[in-house]
């Protein structure tokens, strides 16, 4: 009898030890009591960011975010799930170079950026941020209102992975044609009547009444929208930046819209950004600036809750997990 009595004794140590803990970053307690009902055998703890590193150190996971120190702490860190698409932050090579799985929120935020990426450029093309703005004279006036219809437009969305489907799906919907630029073998879809290489993009911008930035922001996607590009683009066609400021280059795109090249421009994300007062972009009527808020929405968290506690269960059984991000390529 005894000894039955020490061996339960000892089972929820055993179960204790057997237990994976994961830290998470920047998540209300509403959100942690709900991922910790995935499994018993995890243990989601909210971050104590005064002691953070002392805190990963026996972390088996890290939600939301990483640094070279927090990297050199966890020394039994298996797993690290960013809130964003973007995982620009984590390319330093003791993390690249690890066996650590990455993974991201690149599918969930596609529905939220791809309303804005299109609310933007219909903005501009029914004149909207000038009819807004000259509200405060209460004064009845159509004349100078030139409004342009999508229907017959052509698209091209540069990086389409999960926003930019979601862009090409909007943009179809109102009678576009698109045409669709990535590194990845991309199957067509009804909503995509052509791909192209990163390589081939000289070919198809010339074509284009509007181009949108979709892509991740990689060493090899840096600046690909530059001095050239700009000058390829149609004559009053339209410039939509909601990814990463990065893949164009500002004064390129300032000298674009002062030659009156592009009819305007829609951007979420800036290089510098934030933007600072007095930059040349502030100055024009024709260009719609956001404060990188394309991806926030009423739905959005659900979605990434969700997608965290399937990861969460999929972690615990060691099972392939969701949006696993090659850290070499960055995406």
């Amino acid at each position: 009898m005894r000894r039955v009595l020490v061996l339960l004794a000892v089972l929820p140590l055993i179960a204790s030890a057997q237990q994976k803990k994961i830290v998470a970053v920047s998540m209300g307690p509403g959100f942690i009591e709900e991922l910790n009902k995935v499994s018993p055998n995890v243990r989601v703890v909210a971050a104590d960011m005064k002691n953070l590193v002392e805190q990963v150190a026996d972390a088996d996971a890290i939600l939301g975010t990483i640094s070279p120190a927090l990297f050199a702490s966890a020394k039994k860190l298996k797993w690290v799930q960013t809130y964003s698409a973007g995982v620009e932050t984590f390319r330093f090579p003791e993390f690249i170079n690890s066996d650590v799985t990455l993974t991201n929120c690149k599918i969930i935020q596609g529905p939220n950026i791809a309303d804005h990426a299109l609310a933007m450029l219909l903005t501009l093309t029914r004149n909207l941020n000038l009819i807004v703005a000259a509200r405060t004279n209460e004064k009845w006036e159509k004349e100078k209102y030139h409004p342009l219809e999508l229907r017959g437009k052509t698209a091209l969305i540069v990086g389409m992975g999960g926003i930019g489907q979601q862009i090409a799906q909007r943009a179809h919907a109102f009678g576009m044609t698109v045409i669709g630029v990535d590194p990845k073998e991309i199957p067509l879809n009804p909503y995509v009547s052509r791909m192209v290489f990163p390589d081939r993009i000289d070919s198809v911008i010339p074509q284009a009444d509007v181009v949108f930035i979709s892509a991740p922001h990689t060493p090899k996607s840096e600046g690909m929208i530059g001095p050239k590009q700009f000058e390829l683009m149609k004559k009053g066609a339209y410039f939509i930046a909601v990814s990463r400021g990065k893949l164009y280059d500002t004064p390129a795109l300032v000298k674009a819209l002062d030659s009156q090249r592009l009819s305007g421009a829609g951007l979420d994300v800036t290089n510098p950004e934030p933007l600072p007062a007095g930059h040349a972009l502030w100055k024009f009527e024709n260009v719609i600036i956001t404060p990188h808020i394309a991806g926030q929405s009423d739905g959005v968290q659900a979605r990434r809750v969700d997608l965290i506690k399937e990861n969460i269960a999929r972690f615990e059984r060691g099972e392939q997990m969701l949006n696993v991000v090659d850290k070499i390529k960055g995406f």
